[in-house]
């Protein structure tokens, strides 16, 4: 498996894996856009075959932000979603010392997930999302440069 940049003929791929993997996806237009703003855009992929992704920016100049990271449902769980988040991380942290991400407080998967890279819980929002339901609110700060991971 490599973690490469995103190109747009990745884009009908990774739309796939959003719809996979979220009840409320971002539409492919917001994929675009945010490719064409530059934001961080990495992919995962084994065999020339696309098999998940992970998008991240600088939100107000100074913290980090994971917008959307998500697998196939036939590769999770075996890595590749943490080697897409640790390059992201890394990235990340050349520039700034806290990453933030919202996630579906009935998503307790993911939730682990992200505290395996030992992030908190900052707070939550009620009514976050469309559906009405609340976000947790996780930030990372960085530890001398580098991750630390369980």
């Amino acid at each position: 498996m490599i973690v490469r940049k995103f190109q747009p003929t990745d884009l009908k791929r990774v739309y796939e894996i959003e719809n996979m993997s979220f009840n409320q996806s971002y539409g492919i237009q917001i994929f675009q856009q945010l490719y064409e703003m530059g934001i961080g855009f990495l992919v995962a992929e084994e065999h020339d075959y696309v098999i998940g992704y992970v998008m991240f920016w600088l939100k107000y100049e100074n913290q980090g932000h994971i917008i959307s990271i998500a697998v196939d449902k036939d590769y999770r769980r075996k890595g590749y979603g943490t080697q897409l988040l640790a390059k992201a991380i890394g990235v990340l942290f050349l520039i700034t010392d806290t990453i933030y991400l919202e996630v579906r407080a009935s998503n307790t998967g993911a939730i682990e997930f992200y505290k395996q890279f030992q992030f908190k819980q900052d707070r939550i929002v009620p009514g976050y999302y469309e559906t009405g339901e609340d976000a947790v609110i996780l930030y990372l700060k960085s530890q001398r440069g580098h991750v630390s991971r369980n």
